[in-house]
């Protein structure tokens, strides 16, 4: 006697098959799973089964692992127990599979008269299924079109090669019989986590409360549940070599720290485990909360950034920018995973509104960050290149002029920032300046300007280079 499942075919088809040995979809042959995430789609998956094992060689399957399972990663751990060959099936049973793997074979169609009901069944052998279903009726060859007509197609079995589930199978070498635990492991695509936070700025206080969230992503092919996850802030390497020149990195970090945060860490990354077990299921995106500070110190301000020899004709706005620290003290206390920080800052009438959002990379505890959240309204930088000159051989005199407008009501300070400055030669001079500029990094020079309400401010500066 046969059984019948049915499922969706081509649009006017259904297809019917009965294997007497399917596995329940509803249940999993997982065991007691632990989950290990890193940033760059790799995770480690550990799953320990107790299996029932016969003495000398036999062999195992391991469904319901990850379809996109790295096969040569596959390790297994058992007492007394050694590994001869594994497979990865991944040929999942489907409709259209299961209709590819039936040409050259004979399958029944029974097809439904919509006026009486009636049905008809035809043996038909599937000659090939290359964007549609080519069949031979008896001395006919048909194709099974998409007229609407109510039409099943059953088949005798479902191939040996197609799976209800992705599945390892595992030829073992048990020294004897029993059950015993079985451990698991081996890396996959398509687990992958990201942070995410909500800063809420208070202007008046001067402070910030910032909410961080982890979210999970699950595009495997399989749910993991009830698993013990663990969240690695860092990317693990890949077997690459060389420098990855071009990657874009975000760079609100104005100075790093030097904390060590009160974290486990493994190797050079920082771990975040959840606290209770969860399930990751298949297509879904979870959020879980890692980081709620209240009231820590921040502050609003205004950067403008002109590149080498930049003039400008018109006036450019100034980034709103957003200051804060990950110290234990007067900051948020944590070393924070690269994510995206979306500000929020309260109106007049108390709700917060949205006022943008930029990416943090990985970021040590004790870092002062200035996180861009879009181009000031009223703050304006226009910068000038006065004068150049040539006074020697490969040597350069710049003059800049930079006019800062601000059409505010209240006074600001702009932090000005001229980049490319290359001061590792040692013939690089700043030989005038009519505002005292802050210290500067390797290849810029740094200003704070103060520029009065409803006013302007004006700086010049004269660099000598090689060019």
């Amino acid at each position: 006697m046969r059984l019948w499942i049915m499922a969706a075919l081509w649009p006017a088809a259904a297809v019917v098959a009965q294997p007497a040995n399917l596995p329940d979809p509803a249940r999993t042959a997982q065991g007691d799973l632990s989950v290990t995430i890193y940033n760059n789609d790799v995770a480690l998956v550990q799953d320990t089964r107790t299996l029932s094992l016969p003495g000398g060689r036999s062999q195992q399957g391991f469904p319901d692992v990850s379809a996109r399972i790295r096969p040569e990663t596959v390790g297994i751990a058992a007492a007394g127990v050694a590994v001869v060959e594994q497979n990865f099936d991944y040929d999942l049973l489907s409709p259209s599979s299961l209709m590819e793997k039936a040409v050259g074979e004979t399958i029944t169609l029974v097809r439904t008269n919509p006026g009486t009901g009636a049905e008809t069944r035809e043996r038909a052998k599937v000659l090939a299924v290359n964007g549609g279903v080519v069949l031979q009726i008896g001395e006919r060859i048909e194709v099974l079109r998409d007229d609407g007509l109510p039409v099943r197609a059953i088949f005798d079995r479902v191939p040996e090669s197609l799976r209800a589930r992705p599945t390892l199978s595992v030829t073992l070498d048990a020294q004897r019989g029993g059950a015993r635990p079985v451990t698991l492991s081996y890396l996959t695509a398509g687990l992958g986590w990201s942070a995410d936070y909500v800063a809420l700025f208070d202007e008046k206080a001067g402070t910030i409360d910032v909410q961080g969230w982890v979210t999970l992503r699950n595009a495997t092919g399989t749910s993991f549940a009830n698993a013990r996850t663990l969240l690695v802030a860092g990317e693990v390497g890949d077997g690459g070599n060389g420098t990855d020149y071009g990657r874009p990195r975000a760079a609100p970090m104005r100075r790093a720290g030097t904390e060590t945060a009160a974290r486990e860490q493994l190797g050079d990354f920082y771990l975040y485990p959840l606290a209770e077990r969860t399930m990751i299921a298949d297509k879904q995106t979870k959020q879980v909360s890692f980081l709620d500070v209240k009231g820590a110190p921040a502050s609003s301000g205004y950067e403008y950034r002109n590149e080498w020899n930049g003039s400008s004709e018109q006036a450019n706005s100034a980034a709103s920018v957003l200051r804060f620290s990950s110290a234990a003290k007067g900051g948020l206390g944590d070393a924070l995973p690269a994510g995206t920080v979306r500000v929020y800052v309260r109106d007049s009438r108390g709700q917060a509104q949205f006022t943008g959002e930029n990416r943090i990379d990985h970021t040590p505890q004790g870092s002062t960050l200035s996180i861009r959240t879009g181009d000031a309204f009223d703050v304006k930088v226009q910068p000038t290149v006065q004068a150049r000159e040539r006074i020697g051989p490969a040597r350069w005199r710049t003059t800049m002029r930079y006019v800062l407008t601000n059409a505010k009501a209240r006074p600001v300070t702009v932090d000005l920032v001229q980049a490319g400055v290359p001061w590792w030669w040692t013939d690089t001079k700043l030989t005038a300046e009519s505002l005292n500029s802050v210290p500067h990094d390797a290849d810029t020079v740094r200003w704070q300007v103060p520029v009065p309400a409803n006013g302007e401010a004006i700086v010049t500066a004269t660099f000598e280079t090689r060019y």
